[in-house]
């Protein structure tokens, strides 16, 4: 099975390094973990994956392919989905409408067969609403189809952003605090499916404050300080490093 691994990743912003020489791996059919104090770098971490920054120095990969200097929807089109830390829904479009767009990466249809209305088009908008139905029903989600989005709890509205982003069908799915804002009866539904879809191949990335979510459905977890790596391995192990308690707790 292929990984995502960057290999000693470096970013700076005006001469300060925000990461300092990342090497991680993300391994598919897995969970891994990527925690640490505020400010410690793990959302540029994620923005550097996704192209959405320019890397300073250090190489990304999915499987064999280098993916360091692509722009973010050629990486997208790879298989790389991500959600966001500040949710980004089309808050006056319904929440089926958010999830067709997620299909976007397989979609066959050409602008010319779109403006002549040719039955493909009308064939493959039926097969899109359909599988919008299926992620909605998977998280339970199918009462809210028509309403707005941007009508829907927080909760419900993290749950439409991680949807949307399966919808492309990724090899690799980024989750920046996925369950911000949730209460631990959400967050474990989460954790189950997440828990599914890494059995189901796909190679997780989890950013997360919650320390005991991460600690329980991660297989793996690295650990940023001021944008440095300073430890890796299983949960246990690495939560009871010394220095990992120091960057959360202080001296």
């Amino acid at each position: 099975m292929s990984s995502l691994s960057l290999d000693r990743v470096s970013k700076s912003f005006g001469g300060v390094l925000a990461v300092d020489n990342v090497t991680l791996s993300v391994p598919a059919a897995a969970i891994t973990g990527l925690i640490g104090p505020n400010g410690a770098g793990k959302s540029t971490v994620v923005n550097l994956v996704t192209g959405m920054l320019e890397v300073l120095s250090g190489v990304i990969q999915m499987g064999e392919v280098d993916i360091t200097r692509l722009a973010p929807h050629r990486i997208s089109r790879l298989g790389m989905a991500r959600t966001f830390q500040n949710i980004r829904l089309l808050n006056s479009a319904s929440v089926l409408e958010n999830l067709v767009v997620g299909f976007h990466r397989h979609e066959q249809s050409g602008l010319m067969a779109n403006i002549l209305g040719l039955p493909s088009v009308s064939r493959e908008r039926r097969d899109l609403v359909a599988k919008a139905h299926a992620l909605l029903k998977r998280f339970d989600m199918e009462r809210f189809a028509q309403l707005p989005a941007g009508e829907l709890s927080y909760g419900h509205q993290r749950r439409v952003e991680m949807m949307r982003a399966l919808a492309s069908d990724p090899q690799f799915l980024l989750l920046d605090e996925p369950i911000a804002g949730m209460n631990d009866v959400e967050a474990r539904q989460l954790g189950v499916i997440y828990k599914e879809l890494a059995a189901a191949g796909i190679g997780i990335l989890l950013i997360e404050h919650n320390v005991g979510f991460v600690a329980e459905y991660c297989d793996t977890i690295h650990v940023l300080n001021t944008g440095r790596l300073i430890a890796a391995g299983a949960p246990r192990e690495v939560l009871s490093n010394p220095e990992v308690i120091e960057a959360y707790l202080g001296s």
